[in-house]
């Protein structure tokens, strides 16, 4: 059969690290309380001229390395990102000028942070299907030119990076390498609580981020758990067969709670949270290549990615390494 094989991953961050400390001298919090609700005790955050585009940029060309690829094999890029460069063109495009790919397809997805999940999820079906050979897939994120510095309730919570992989569409055996199965879901009904309250249609403005992060909270744990079900019964695995979970990196609660709730053991759970806070489409991808170069993820592993973002979206992809 074809599948999407894993062949490389990058990341990319931003060389300015911002501690809770650091944060506690112009917002009106402190490192425990930050700590305590979310588990995060620093963040990167993008400097001047560094953009989506540059991050995303260096994380694919990480990736490229990784993956032993030229750029020219690569005849399609799906860049998710809820902080593009510009309205238009796709940031994936610019990816694609600046890495020398020999055309095929390049566009952006907005899915805020279930847009890796979604990202991939397209990425492997047009593989499989033949309207594509080799892909990036592409996480990458500026979150902190629309966050609301004197809201202290979301500022604390966010990051700048980029994270890439590279998938390769190759005739594998049953129990071969490759992407498995992934489920996507949204519900619009719930898109007042969390949004941008700006846009280039609404206001003409971009907008500050906006979330009711107790009912984003009781979502959160209820989608994640079920959707992680959903994936393990149409590949008939069990939560017991998962070598590692990479989960949208939202904050501990969430990452505590949707683990207990599926009764897997901590340990199988990738944590960055702590250190790279909420980077939205770029914190699976982040996630995922630090765990590989430490050597958590190994060749044969059976990985589980999920996340949920706003909209809401929410998704999940098993893959086996």
């Amino acid at each position: 059969m074809i599948r999407s094989v894993f062949k490389g991953s990058g990341s990319a961050l931003p060389p300015k690290l911002m501690s809770n400390h650091e944060l506690a001298t112009f917002v009106e919090t402190s490192d425990e309380w930050i700590r305590e609700r979310t588990g995060i005790t620093h963040r990167h955050i993008a400097g001047e001229g560094e953009t989506t585009g540059s991050l995303a940029i260096a994380a694919a060309r990480a990736a490229l390395v990784d993956a032993g690829i030229e750029a020219s094999e690569i005849d399609l890029i799906v860049l998710a990102t809820a902080t593009p460069d510009s309205t238009f063109p796709a940031t994936a495009t610019k990816v694609q000028a600046a890495l020398g790919c020999a055309g095929g397809a390049a566009f952006d997805v907005a899915a805020v942070c279930s847009g890796f999940v979604y990202a991939l999820a397209t990425v492997d079906s047009m593989l499989r299907t033949g309207l594509a050979k080799c892909a990036l897939v592409i996480g990458a994120e500026t979150f902190s030119r629309i966050l609301d510095w004197e809201d202290r309730t979301t500022c604390v919570l966010f990051g700048d990076g980029a994270g890439a992989m590279v998938f390769k569409a190759e005739e594998v055996a049953e129990d071969g390498p490759g992407v498995l199965a992934s489920r996507l879901h949204a519900d619009g009904r719930h898109k007042d609580l969390l949004f941008v309250d700006g846009g280039p249609s609404t206001t003409g403005t971009v907008g500050k981020l906006r979330m009711k992060g107790r009912e984003v909270f009781r979502h959160a744990v209820v989608n994640l758990a079920e959707v992680l079900e959903e994936v393990l019964d149409q590949t008939g695995h069990t939560a017991a067969d998962i070598d590692w979970v990479v989960p949208h990196q939202a904050n501990m609660r969430i990452l505590d709670a949707t683990a207990r709730k599926l009764g897997l053991p901590p340990e199988k759970v990738i944590v960055t949270v702590d250190r790279h806070a909420n980077t939205s489409a770029a914190s699976v991808p982040l996630a995922f290549d630090v765990a590989r170069r430490d050597g958590r993820i190994k060749d044969g592993d059976l990985v589980m990615l999920e996340a949920m973002g706003g909209g809401f979206t929410w998704g999940a992809s098993l893959l086996r390494i």
